[in-house]
């Protein structure tokens, strides 16, 4: 079976503190009527600390989008490669060994992919096979990890690379002032991760099954309007209630696979806010420890998109791993509103 080998996670080298994104709302939206509400939903999602790839003084700056998408381009060459190189040593792979890479991202747009350059630049296969998604938003990272678990499943002696390249401080727009606007600005930091999934052998999460859940009549409770300045975020109030209606498609996806979703050793979910994390150990019946990785991921991080179920995996590495076979369930949330969950246990390999 398909196993899911330890992720590699790089933020950049700018670091932005809570006090900080508070005071520059504070300095920049001091007449907004929405301020109020904005500072307390900033102080009440945790998050301590994020990184972004430009100083804060050029985040703030908007000079087009033809030159932030430049600047995503420059910035994903720049550091992509070392994320990638360490998640094939982790694996104990070469770049030879790997049969498609499965890119995504949802801060910057490039064609061809950034998967084409990397197959140049790094000496991948020519016949190395490319899947980029790109509007699959924070759900991405799990749909990458089912998408390679496919993939596995139809060429069992395959390795599939995973790569998520997140710039979210590149998407910042000045003139949005809503609520949601305001909050995104003290919520979405930058991340790049990459992990290996290996037809054969690895230690990590062996991929089970996988499933995936859309909530009905809410494709624009997340989404980008796309304007001639750039993705402007869209982001409803009514997100940090999703999880009630996505609660029972995780526990459907466990309970086909014959597990309880309330009684699994690991559990590796995207940290869109505290909310979601609170409200899905309400809903599955779980301690809020569980949520550990993601809580950290997002209180030093913030939330890193699609990359964050990826740095939540890495975490559980970090601890030591888990029992051998151990199960445990990984689940992304993004537009539509989808969830892209897995199910998996965890494996020594060979």
């Amino acid at each position: 079976m398909a196993t899911l080998c330890r992720p590699s996670v790089s933020v950049p080298e700018h670091v932005i503190t809570m006090e900080e994104t508070l005071e520059l709302a504070r300095t920049h939206h001091a007449d907004n009527p929405h301020l109020p509400l904005a500072l307390r939903l900033i102080e009440n999602t945790g998050v301590h600390t994020r990184h972004i790839v430009q100083p804060i003084e050029e985040t703030l700056k908007h000079p087009g989008f033809e030159e932030r998408n430049k600047l995503y381009e420059s910035e994903a060459k720049a550091r992509v490669p070392e994320v990638i190189q360490r998640a094939l040593d982790d694996a104990e792979l070469l770049t030879s060994d790997i049969d498609v890479i499965i890119y995504v991202s949802c801060t910057g747009f490039m064609m061809p992919s950034l998967t084409a350059w990397l197959i140049n630049e790094m000496d991948f296969p020519s016949t190395t096979r490319q899947l980029p998604i790109a509007q699959l938003g924070c759900a991405a990272g799990g749909a990458a990890i089912n998408r390679a678990h496919d993939f596995c499943t139809a060429y069992p002696e395959a390795n599939a690379l995973i790569v998520a390249c997140e710039f979210c401080s590149l998407c910042y727009q000045p003139t949005d002032l809503g609520v949601g606007s305001l909050l995104s600005n003290g919520l979405f930091g930058d991340g790049i991760a990459a992990a290996v999934v290996r037809g054969r052998g690895g230690t990590g999460v062996q991929l089970e099954r996988n499933g995936s859940y859309l909530i009905p009549k809410t494709e624009d409770w997340i989404a980008y309007d796309v304007r001639a300045t750039g993705f402007h975020f869209l982001l409803d109030k009514r997100v940090p209630a999703t999880m009630e209606p996505l609660a029972p498609a995780l526990k459907d996806l466990a309970g086909t696979h014959g597990w309880d979703a309330t009684d699994l050793d690991f559990y590796i979910i995207h940290a869109g806010g505290p909310r979601i994390l609170d409200d899905l150990s309400k809903f599955l019946k779980v301690e809020p420890y569980a949520f550990r990785f993601s809580r950290a991921t997002l209180t030093e991080y913030g939330n890193i998109a699609s990359a964050v179920v990826l740095d939540a995996l890495r975490r559980l590495f970090d601890e030591g791993g888990a029992e051998d076979r151990a199960r445990g369930l990984l689940a992304g949330f993004g537009p539509g509103i989808t969830a892209e969950m897995t199910v998996g246990s965890w494996t020594q390999g060979s």
